[in-house]
């Protein structure tokens, strides 16, 4: 039952700062609009991805841990995390600014909301001219700073901004102030957890006049004030070798540039493997069961699996695990 390429159903998100890219661009099925983003594979509870192709169609992430625990996920995986799965694989569009944020670290989340902290990727597909990400402060603050323009509504005076291009990749620490901001859409890896403290939301209402709400209290203990030059990732685009972008203790993500045919070889993890399609299309092959990627797709590969065959005029996959 395990022995084919599974793809899920995407689980669509409505935001105030959504665009259109994820229908134009990653040709998302649907006719809503302000998508923000489309959660490709979640264990969050009230969004469990459910399995769209083959076999075990209409089961559930969950469902499937439950059945199959180590040759699903990893023997390790399953004995550390259980019924939960460990990441949670989006991709974002961001027609305005989204707001300043942090996210607490896995001691500060599990103390006060029972959950993973969020450590999480960004892999840049597109961006317009002139976009940028807001990654960390210009200079490392005092609190009390950082308080005084935060009262001021001054606070993006501190933040410091990276124009983006396609191919651009960055690890955003638990901690770091960050915002995804207008005319970028990203590939992103991250823990499972939907812990965001936000700190400034650019003075926007939605449609009645209200403002979402800011967590100020709680993100004082989690914020990192020191300006850390440790987010911009540099890897190798060398066709048909998996180049590593970021390693951690939470997943392992490499860039692989595929064309012509090449064999995967994951004897040596215990992992799962996770495809996001950021550009092009290819075939990926399991136990001679085939099932086709695209630009804004996502395939995950049973733990059982060892060998995965892949076959492609021209494509660009993010390879995720857990090493």
């Amino acid at each position: 039952m395990l022995d084919y390429p599974i793809k899920f159903s995407p689980i669509l998100k409505e935001k105030i700062w959504g665009g259109n890219k994820l229908k134009t661009v990653l040709n998302k099925n649907t006719n809503r609009e302000g998508l923000g983003e489309s959660w490709e594979i979640s264990g969050v509870k009230d969004d469990i991805s459910s399995v769209a192709n083959g076999a075990l169609k209409g089961f559930s992430l969950k469902e499937l841990i439950e059945e199959y625990k180590g040759e699903f996920v990893g023997k390790k995986i399953f004995e550390q995390f259980g019924l939960e799965f460990p990441l949670l694989i989006k991709f974002i569009d961001a027609n305005t600014e989204l707001s300043v944020q942090l996210h607490p670290n896995d001691e500060l989340a599990r103390q006060r909301h029972n959950s993973f902290g969020k450590t999480e990727m960004w892999y840049v597909m597109q961006a317009d001219k002139g976009a940028k990400l807001n990654i960390g402060f210009k200079e490392s603050i005092s609190k009390d700073d950082y308080l005084t323009h935060l009262e001021e509504g001054k606070i993006t005076e501190l933040l410091n901004f990276e124009e983006v291009k396609k191919g651009d990749s960055f690890f955003i620490h638990t901690g770091k102030v960050h915002a995804i901001c207008a005319g970028v859409l990203l590939a992103e890896i991250q823990q499972t957890s939907d812990i965001t403290y936000r700190i400034y939301d650019w003075d926007r209402t939605d449609s009645e006049g209200n403002s979402r709400e800011l967590h100020t209290a709680l993100a004082i203990d989690a914020i990192d004030f020191e300006k850390k030059d440790d987010f911009k990732l540099n890897y190798d685009k060398v066709a048909n070798q998996a180049s590593e972008i970021a390693s951690c203790q939470y997943f392992t993500t490499n860039f692989l540039p595929l064309k012509g045919e090449l064999s995967r070889d994951y004897s040596e993890i215990d992992s799962f493997v996770i495809y996001m399609c950021v550009s092009g299309k290819a075939e990926i092959s399991v136990n001679g069961n085939t099932e086709s990627i695209e630009q804004g797709q996502s395939i995950l590969i049973p733990a059982k699996n060892n060998e995965v065959k892949l076959s492609a005029e021209k494509c660009e996959l993010l390879e995720v695990y857990i090493k």
